[in-house]
């Protein structure tokens, strides 16, 4: 009994969100600046090495208005990899997919998962943070949603900002960011990995947070 009026009260909720997102938002779309394409190369001591290509069917699934992943190195040859969906309204459908979801489908099995605060300048951040294998081959992926100048690592917190932006400033656009670092030596790699990871992070963050809508 419980769990149905437990279920219940859930499915309400729900209900009630839709409403009020739908009935608030006016359908405004925010577009970016700049396309993604823009995005800069450099970042700190990392230099793009590669462009890459998000394929058709990935498109299909996320709905995204713009993407971007590259391959940034710096010149020691640690290597980050960077991926950028932006939405600039999440009223006809269009929602990032949480990477947390997705990674078991692609054959990544979490082997530590949590979220951390990071310091950069005189801002702390809070993401998520993941080391997950597919055999023998073990990656750190590190990931947000930028909404609005925010950074949220909460799924349930994003949809609560999604219905509160949608009531005050009419505007649902939103972005997943995600860094994936390769751990290279097994489990005596993870410390040079997340190493990597931190220092692209510091590097990239202030370039994500004045390239995408505030």
């Amino acid at each position: 009994m419980l769990r149905k009026n437990a279920l219940g009260i859930f499915m309400v909720v729900l209900a009630i969100q839709a409403t009020l997102f739908y009935s608030a938002s006016h359908g405004d779309a925010t577009a970016l600046n700049a396309p993604l394409l823009a995005f800069p190369q450099q970042l700190g001591d990392f230099r793009m090495i590669q462009e890459g290509v998000v394929e058709p069917e990935v498109l299909e699934v996320l709905k995204a208005d713009d993407t971007l992943t590259r391959f940034y190195a710096e010149p020691s040859g640690a290597a980050a990899n960077l991926f950028i969906a932006y939405f600039k309204t999440q009223r006809t459908g269009q929602s990032p997919h949480s990477p947390k979801n997705c990674l078991p489908g692609s054959g990544f099995q979490p082997v530590e998962s949590g979220r951390i605060d990071v310091p950069i300048g005189s801002e702390t951040i809070r993401i998520n943070r993941y080391l997950v294998a597919r055999g023998d081959n073990e990656s750190l992926v590190m990931y947000w949603y930028q909404s609005q100048g925010r950074v949220i690592a909460d799924e349930f917190a994003a949809k609560f900002y999604l219905i509160a932006d949608s009531i005050r400033r009419h505007r649902s656009d939103t972005a997943l960011v995600r860094i994936v670092v390769p751990v290279r030596n097994g489990a005596a790699g993870r410390d040079a990995a997340n190493k990597t990871a931190m220092a692209f992070l510091r590097a990239a963050y202030p370039n994500v947070k004045t390239f995408l809508p505030q």
